[in-house]
């Protein structure tokens, strides 16, 4: 796609029916995320991701992105095995030490999600840095959430001003069509990540959001 180098990348997390698919899709998301944590009302058994993935047919194809929370190495043998993923999305309390095995023990890159509130968690950049290959730095859940993500709050933003982020990254937490250019030109944000944002109800996607998203997202400039 000409010019689409230095234009933030989107992500669409939690896509989960044929038509956000395609709309990711013919909008040109670079990423699309499936939900692998039975307690989202997003969430997809993995034969199912693989029938929507499907749907790409032969064009440009989005990276499939697995989201996977606190899972064991059983667990993301049997989602792997219904659903080849480009990017393992680790959106739980998994260590830097968790995050290396599973890194070396599927040979995949793994993104990391880590919530964030204030400048002291941050920190965990640089804990994390040897482990990952990607950052997701999300708004912590609110008190009282049930998810870990996905719960359409948003952090501080002009915490990331200035912030030199040790690998590739994403921004994730309250964004939607409205905000989201604004976001990446306060961060400088390289990719941005949504899904509540892009839904007309919990867990069900708007193919018109999520068209409308993308097409901010990839307008906006740094």
């Amino acid at each position: 796609m000409p010019g689409s180098q230095n234009r933030p990348q989107v992500k669409i997390c939690g896509i989960n029916d044929g038509e956000a698919f395609d709309a990711a899709c013919r909008a040109g998301a670079e990423y699309v995320g499936f939900v692998f944590y039975p307690p989202s009302p997003r969430s997809v058994v993995p034969e199912h991701a693989a029938a929507l993935a499907a749907r790409a047919g032969t064009g440009r194809r989005p990276l499939n992105v697995g989201l996977l929370v606190d899972a064991s190495d059983d667990e993301i043998a049997t989602v792997l095995e219904g659903m080849p993923l480009s990017l393992l999305q680790l959106h739980g309390q998994e260590s830097p030490e968790r995050c290396a095995a599973i890194r070396t023990r599927f040979g995949l890159p793994v993104m990391k999600a880590l919530g964030i509130a204030s400048q002291a968690d941050l920190a965990l950049l640089d804990r994390y840095a040897g482990a990952v290959d990607r950052f997701l730095l999300d708004a912590k859940p609110p008190a009282g959430a049930s998810l870990p993500g996905g719960n359409a709050s948003s952090f501080d933003w002009s915490l990331l001003t200035g912030r030199t982020i040790p690998h590739p990254w994403m921004l994730a937490g309250g964004l939607t069509t409205v905000n989201v250019a604004s976001a990446i030109r306060t961060t400088g944000a390289p990719a941005v990540d949504v899904s509540s944002g892009v839904e007309r109800m919990r867990g069900v996607k708007d193919p018109v959001l999520v068209s409308a998203f993308i097409a901010a997202a990839h307008a906006a400039r740094m």
